[in-house]
């Protein structure tokens, strides 16, 4: 797991921490790095990141997936159990935590407020989720990179395991998490405004010459300005949070590289880590809160009619 020693080369090392452990499905035959692994089609662990690319799309990123639901309920339980906490002890001082997490709340509390101004009862829930939610799949970027997955190695008794740990460097997690919010929108929007208001809104703007056999030739110029733009909307959501984080990744692997690499470059390599890792905080908080104001941005968009434009 570790660059240092010659047990691997440094582009072996990033490989390795920059490859899921997904489970899918492979053909008898598949051959890992020259071995044989697979010798009748079936469900299977990759061994090696090109058997990994031969499962294709079926396939499961075990560790993204687990680290998430994981992380999701540990913020399940924590806001759960503070709540409980607080009303059960009306009368007593308020804890540290139960005052970090109030003041998380009143600003997520103000944020939709300030952006989105209908009546609909589940955005503010839905923004505190999002905004919690991904900044502790982010927050796991600040753990050592090879911390987690030496302890992985050490439990599973495999050295060369594949563990990643932060779970928005995996664009499945982030875009899964977008095209979420993409669907919401979809069904909101044709909620408010009809399935033909809906329609209207991609076929007659932006360009509407109040008559009907000049729009006749806009609407396929509007249909195509606007699908573009509503389709953008998940994969720009989405490839924003997984390119900041996955950056970010990749900074403290080539850092953690810098430590087998003598006694100059290790010691260098520890303020920069420190530094890095202070800026980040910055960064991940910030990926968080950007990935949410823009749903509820977006949530505003579906929830406007057009005679609120």
């Amino acid at each position: 797991m570790s660059a240092e020693g010659g047990t691997q080369t440094s582009s072996e090392y990033i490989l390795h921490h920059l490859t899921n452990l997904t489970y899918g499905k492979l053909e008898a035959g598949t051959y890992c790095e020259g071995n044989q692994v697979v010798e009748q089609t079936g469900w299977t662990l990759a061994h090696c990141s090109s058997a990994a690319k031969e499962m294709g799309f079926t396939a499961i990123h075990v560790d993204s997936m687990g680290w998430s639901i994981f992380l999701g309920l540990v913020f399940a339980w924590l806001f759960t159990s503070v709540a409980k906490k607080a009303s059960s002890t009306v009368n007593s001082a308020p804890t540290g935590l139960h005052n970090a997490l109030e003041m998380i709340i009143e600003f997520v509390d103000g944020t939709v407020n300030d952006i989105f101004h209908h009546k609909n009862k589940m955005i503010a829930p839905m923004a505190l989720t999002i905004f919690v939610w991904i900044f502790f799949m982010n927050l796991m970027d600040l753990f050592p990179v090879d911390w987690l997955p030496h302890a992985a190695a050490a439990i599973t008794g495999d050295p060369h395991i594949y563990f990643k740990v932060v779970p928005t460097t995996d664009p499945n997690i982030t875009l899964g998490m977008a095209f979420t919010v993409f669907a919401l929108m979809i069904f909101f929007s044709i909620k408010e405004k009809g399935l033909m208001g809906f329609v209207k809104e991609l076929t007659l703007h932006p360009f509407n010459a109040g008559v009907w056999y000049v729009n006749i030739i806009l609407i396929p110029i509007n249909l195509v300005l606007e699908s573009v733009s509503l389709i953008a909307k998940p994969i720009s959501l989405g490839l924003r949070l997984f390119g900041n984080l996955y950056a970010g990744e990749m900074i403290f692997i080539l850092i953690a590289i810098m430590f087998g690499a003598g006694v100059v470059l290790g010691s260098l390599a520890a303020v920069l880590q420190w530094a890095w890792a202070v800026f980040h905080i910055l960064v991940i908080t910030l990926q968080a809160f950007v990935f949410m104001v823009l749903t509820i941005v977006y949530m505003a968009m579906a929830h406007d009619v057009e005679e609120q434009h």
